[in-house]
C-alpha cells in the first residue's frame, strides 16, 4: 500500500508510480488519439458527413456509463474497506488473546504463554500467505493443508488441554474459546472476499460499453471539436478507463498491488504487539510482580 500525504497536491499530481493508471492506459490513449485524428480528417477533408444529431444520444449513454462505473467503484471499495476492517479486528483479537493468556496462565505455565506468543503472529502470517496463494514455512505447519486452520487447531488444542488438566475454569475456557473462534471467522470472511470476484458478465459488459462508447464518440462530436477532439477523446478514455482499472485493483484487497491492504505491515504490528505484551509480562516475573 502506498503511503502519502494527501495535502501535497503538486507531488501527487506530477508523481507517476507503478500503479498509476496514466502509465497503464497510455498505449490505448495514443491509439484512441490516432483514431480520433483519422475520423476528424475524413469528416473534415473527405466525406463531410454531419453526425451532430447523434451527440444527444451519446450524452445520455455517457450518463448511464457513469452510473455503472460509480456502482462498480463503490462495490470494489466496499470490498477493500471490509478487508481492512477484518484485519483490524485480527489485530485486536490477537492482542486480546495474549492478554487473557497472560492473565489466566502467566503464573502457572510459562510455556503456555510462550506458545501463544509464537502461534498468534503465525496465524496472521499464515492467513496473509493463504490469501496470496503462498505457503508459510514453519515447523508447526504442513504445506499441503489449510495453514490458518492448522494454527487455529494448535490454539484450540492448547486451551482444551488447560481445561482437561484443571488449569482453567470452564468460564475461562469459554472466554479464550470465543477469541480463537474470531480468528476462524475472520479467515472465512477474507476467503469470501477473495474467492467471490465481481461477476464476469458485469465486468465484461462495462469494458465493452466503454470501448463502444469511445469508438462512437468521434462521430457525435467531431463537427463541434474538429481536431481538438483528439486530446478530448484521450482524456475521456483516461477518466473512464482509470475508474475501471482502479476498481479491478482493489476488488481483491489482499494481493501485492500498490493499492492493496498493507498485510505485511499488519502482520508486523501483530507480532510487535503480542511480543511487547509477553516481554512486559516476563519482565514483571523477573521483578516478582
Amino acid at each position: 500500500m502506498i503511503e502519502y500525504n494527501p495535502k501535497l497536491w503538486t507531488r501527487i499530481i506530477f508523481q507517476f508510480g507503478r500503479s498509476d493508471t496514466m502509465r497503464q492506459l497510455l498505449p490505448a490513449m495514443l491509439g484512441f488519439g490516432a483514431y480520433a485524428a483519422v475520423i476528424t480528417f475524413l469528416e473534415s477533408e473527405v466525406v463531410h458527413i454531419h453526425f451532430k444529431s447523434t451527440s444527444i444520444i451519446h450524452s445520455l449513454l455517457g450518463f448511464v456509463l457513469s452510473l455503472l462505473l460509480v456502482f462498480r467503484t463503490n462495490g470494489s471499495y466496499d470490498r477493500w474497506w471490509e478487508g481492512r476492517k477484518l484485519w483490524g479486528a485480527l489485530v485486536n483479537v490477537s492482542r486480546n488473546l495474549q492478554l487473557k493468556t497472560i492473565a489466566i496462565m502467566g503464573r502457572q505455565d510459562r510455556e503456555a504463554v510462550v506458545k501463544m506468543d509464537e502461534w498468534i503472529p503465525l496465524y496472521a502470517v499464515s492467513l496473509k500467505n493463504h490469501l496470496r496463494n503462498k505457503k508459510t514455512e514453519s515447523h508447526w505447519l504442513k504445506a499441503e493443508r489449510h495453514q490458518p486452520n492448522q494454527v487455529a487447531t494448535l490454539m484450540f488444542g492448547e486451551i482444551n488441554a488447560w481445561l482437561r488438566n484443571g488449569q482453567i475454569t470452564e468460564i475461562q475456557y469459554l472466554t479464550l474459546n470465543q477469541d480463537i473462534n474470531q480468528f476462524t471467522d475472520i479467515c472465512g470472511a477474507c476467503e469470501r472476499i477473495k474467492n467471490t470476484p465481481i461477476p464476469y458478465s458485469y465486468s465484461s459488459f462495462i469494458k465493452k460499453f466503454i470501448f463502444i462508447y469511445m469508438i462512437t464518440m468521434p462521430f457525435s462530436f467531431v463537427e463541434d471539436f474538429k481536431y481538438t477532439l483528439i486530446p478530448v477523446l484521450m482524456f475521456v478514455f483516461y477518466a473512464l478507463g482509470s475508474l475501471e482499472l482502479l476498481a479491478e485493483e482493489i476488488e481483491n484487497p489482499f494481493g501485492n498491488d500498490d493499492n492493496d491492504l498493507p498485510l505485511d505491515a499488519l502482520c508486523q504490528t501483530i507480532k510487535k504487539s503480542v511480543g511487547e505484551l509477553t516481554e512486559t509480562w516476563s519482565t514483571g516475573l523477573s521483578h516478582g510482580v
